[in-house]
């Protein structure tokens, strides 16, 4: 009974034997334990005694939802409850069916609904108001939602055989990749609507979704395209061999290969992306870092921005340590599957 916690112990003297395997290791721990000694203890001093988390509890619902009214931020919560519940449903395998598909689509209908409003009663809020942790979660969801396929699509067209469709993939993805994504955030936002015709207009937030999805789709694209050329030739004659068409070889044979080979990288990319739609407070939408400025731009806390940057610094990491965790699980079932 006792030989579970004998292993337990050698594993964890093991362990620490790593620590100070070469006399270069050995001088790496010290430091870094002799950083974490000095560094540690004022921070949790800050965070316990020092810090004043009577302004988040005065400023949150600022900071969450930005300039929405007031008496009308149950809506703007349940559309963030709605996006996050159907994100972590779509992280259940056993939920991989097709009615999913349909369940993304009611979502997204409803919190559109939700964040609008004009209908049920409820009054007409225009997305200028929207900001906060709502605007950041439809950015970072509706990006990754869109951006994924069409950057399977570019990967596939990459490698097509066609010379036509093949030198527009690569002159889009080599084009969008050259450039950062603030800059084509300006564009949509300044220069896209110069050559539309007179009297037409495009929602400020709708040109900015579709420069982050353009963005995204096209790192993407690069990724994925690692994932085909891993995804051994054989498997493509065998498919071939089946009978299978062009088509039906990449949806059953070769696509999920690559994709389960590329998960790490994949979800870098959605991890940038979520903390990338910062960048739109450039063109003026109110995301949650503009949010938070704008709680201390309130004269009685104007000497308290550092617990306003840890309130969501905090939120930051809570998702994206989450998508972290989730790949590493998922990497992890799928190798054992394989």
């Amino acid at each position: 009974m006792a030989k579970p916690a004998i292993r337990s112990r050698v594993s964890r003297w093991a362990w620490l034997r790593q620590w100070f395997a070469t006399p270069f290791s050995a001088l790496m721990s010290v430091l870094v334990l002799g950083g974490l000694l000095v560094v540690v203890p004022p921070v949790l001093e800050w965070l316990l005694f020092g810090a004043r988390w009577e302004f988040i509890a005065d400023k949150y619902r600022l900071i969450l939802f930005g300039l929405y009214p007031y008496d009308q931020q149950w809506r703007p919560l349940i559309a963030c409850v709605l996006l996050i519940g159907v994100v972590l449903l779509s992280a259940a395998r056993r939920f991989w069916k097709p009615w999913l598909l349909w369940v993304w689509v009611l979502v997204l209908a409803a919190v559109a609904l939700l964040m609008w409003g004009g209908v049920l009663g409820m009054p007409f809020i225009e997305n200028r108001l929207w900001g906060g942790l709502p605007l950041t979660l439809i950015l970072a969801t509706f990006g990754i939602a869109l951006a994924f396929p069409l950057g399977v699509v570019l990967a596939l067209g990459r490698r097509s055989q066609m010379p036509v469709v093949k030198a527009l993939c690569v002159i889009y993805i080599e084009l969008i990749r050259g450039v950062p994504l603030i800059s084509l955030l300006f564009m949509a936002s300044v220069m896209f609507p110069l050559f539309l015709p007179a009297g037409w207009e495009v929602d400020k937030l709708l040109r900015a979704q579709l420069a982050i999805v353009m963005f995204v789709a096209a790192y993407i694209a690069e990724t994925v395209r690692g994932g085909l050329q891993g995804v051994p030739k054989g498997q493509y004659a065998s498919a071939s061999a089946l009978g299978l068409g062009y088509w039906q070889q990449m949806r059953f044979v070769v696509l999920p290969q690559a994709l389960s080979a590329v998960i790490g990288p994949l979800t870098g990319i959605f991890i940038s992306l979520f903390k990338d739609t910062s960048l739109v407070v450039v063109i003026g939408l109110f995301d949650l870092t503009q949010a938070a400025k704008a709680a201390v731009a309130d004269a009685q806390w104007q000497s308290y921005s550092l617990e306003a940057y840890v309130f969501i610094a905090a939120i930051y990491f809570i998702f994206c340590f989450g998508m972290s965790r989730y790949s590493r699980r998922l990497e992890g079932r799928l190798s054992y599957a394989h």
